[in-house]
């Protein structure tokens, strides 16, 4: 019997498109769902594109691979993939390799990879980007485990992912939990990507009164510039839609209630954890949280806001271009600083600008300025935060007018830009030669004497504010 070559179970739109993806390549795929009917409707619709191997149950899954076996499982994420893990790896030898595909919390891929190591399997947490388009005809991929692992999996990813100028948007990330971290990270830029873009949206439509199609079309404009990447030309496709039911542009039929499925707030919790100060992240996690609270903004209707109306035409249009971009590179920057800290709090070694390199095709948060990043990182691996880097200084600099042009607008006509203006307090904050910080710290050891340093001598101290209120070196 003809052995398949890896194996793809869980075969929703992701699974199934990833799987015709290997099978397109050349590759021999087993398949498999726990509900059989998504297997045989595969192999009846696609079974043309390759060469399918449909399982009915797990055993005779694994029984089709070829040694040492490649699965990959595509299932939610939680205690389903524990569940099918489990299974899997009581059907396997040691050497075989477990591949998980979804979007799993990197704390449970470094669970689950050191237990199935102590078994002799290897396992994998590979994120992978680009939603089903990109399944299908070339993701972002990010495989995280041993480097034996990568060996025998890598040309396979490599294989079936998108490709940039000739070089793969795959490559090997790093032990354990890595690879799903890196992807953690990315979706949580590209929750600060879209609601700026969001923002940049609401800013001009309420300041300057253009339309959706209006738009589109001045998001149309920015994507042969510098602001190139798949979100802005989706976002003047999306502003186009003009609803058939209706008449009316779509993006005015959609209800406002942003969702979210969850790896934007890990991106958040695990920041908080580092101490890296990802605010561009977290102020887009919180956007989506208050979008979906209706009763509360319906009771907060009444309350009082600024008189202004429309304050700009089209001349504000090249102001917020300038501040997308410079609140564009703070986020990726603050995303590129958390996973420079979780390289060094994991051991990890990350390499930061490979990182950039596979983010350029597949995934959603491709990008034109993602080619500056990695050269960026190519110069300087210890590059202490991309904003230094000659390239962007550059840029924020010839932003930074604009930039504080657009958040004073945004408040003075009471449009919220929780996006750009975290961003600019962020740039601020960095460059500033003495932060309000030193405060914050006579505050506390007022009231919890816990200490604080001078700028002047070495040491730690402690006021005695409710005695003589003299100095000690704690």
């Amino acid at each position: 019997m003809d052995l398949a070559d890896i194996g793809v179970t869980g075969l929703a739109v992701m699974g199934r498109n990833l799987a015709r993806n290997l099978a397109r390549h050349g590759y021999g795929v087993a398949v498999h769902n726990r509900s059989a009917g998504k297997t045989r409707a595969l192999v009846e619709e696609f079974g043309h594109e390759g060469t399918f191997h449909p399982a009915e149950d797990l055993e005779s899954f694994v029984a089709s691979l070829k040694r040492p076996r490649r699965a990959i499982i595509m299932v939610k994420a939680g205690a389903g993939t524990d569940a099918v893990i489990e299974r899997l790896a009581a059907l396997m030898e040691p050497g075989d390799m477990i591949v998980d595909g979804g979007n799993a919390h990197f704390e449970d891929t470094r669970r689950r990879e050191a237990a199935l190591r102590e078994r002799g399997i290897h396992f994998v947490g590979a994120g992978i980007s680009g939603g089903e388009e990109g399944a299908l005809n070339g993701p972002s991929i990010m495989p995280g485990g041993s480097r034996e692992s990568y060996e025998a999996l890598g040309p396979i990813l490599e294989d079936i992912a998108a490709k940039v100028d000739g070089v793969p948007c795959a490559t090997y990330v790093g032990p354990d939990g890595a690879g799903h971290f890196v992807k953690m990270v990315h979706n949580g830029i590209e929750y600060a990507d879209m609601q700026l873009i969001a923002e940049s949206y609401d800013l001009l439509r309420q300041a300057s009164g253009l339309s959706p199609a209006e738009l589109a079309g001045v998001f149309r404009e920015w994507n042969a510039g510098e602001l190139e990447s798949y979100l802005i030309e989706i976002t003047a496709e999306v502003l186009d839609q003009v609803d058939a039911g209706t008449g009316r542009p779509l993006v005015d039929v959609i209800v406002d209630r942003a969702e979210q499925k969850g790896t934007g707030r890990w991106t958040v919790q695990s920041a908080l954890e580092l101490g890296v100060p990802v605010t561009g992240i977290a102020e887009a996690v919180f956007a989506r949280a208050l979008s979906g609270h209706p009763e509360q903004r319906a009771a907060a209707r009444s309350l009082a806001g600024p008189d202004e109306g429309p304050v700009a035409g089209r001349e504000l249009v090249e102001d917020v271009r300038r501040a997308l971009y410079a609140s564009k590179i703070v986020a990726y920057a603050q995303g590129f600083d958390q996973m420079a800290a979780a390289s060094r709090e994991y051991g990890w070694d990350l390499d930061l600008g490979a990182m950039a390199t596979i983010w350029r095709g597949g995934c959603i948060i491709r990008a034109r300025f993602l080619d500056r990043i990695r050269e960026a990182y190519d110069e300087n691996r210890e590059l202490p935060t991309l904003l230094t880097a000659p390239a962007f200084a550059g840029a924020l600099a010839e932003a930074q007018d604009s930039w504080r042009k657009v958040v004073a607008t945004a408040a003075r006509i009471g449009v919220p830009t929780p996006g750009f203006s975290s961003a600019l307090a962020y740039y601020d904050g960095l460059r500033r030669d003495r932060l309000p910080a030193s405060l914050i710290q006579g505050l506390r050891d007022y009231f919890g004497a816990h200490t604080y340093q001078r700028v002047d001598k070495e040491g730690v101290f402690h006021t005695d504010w409710s005695g003589d209120r003299a100095e000690h070196q704690a």
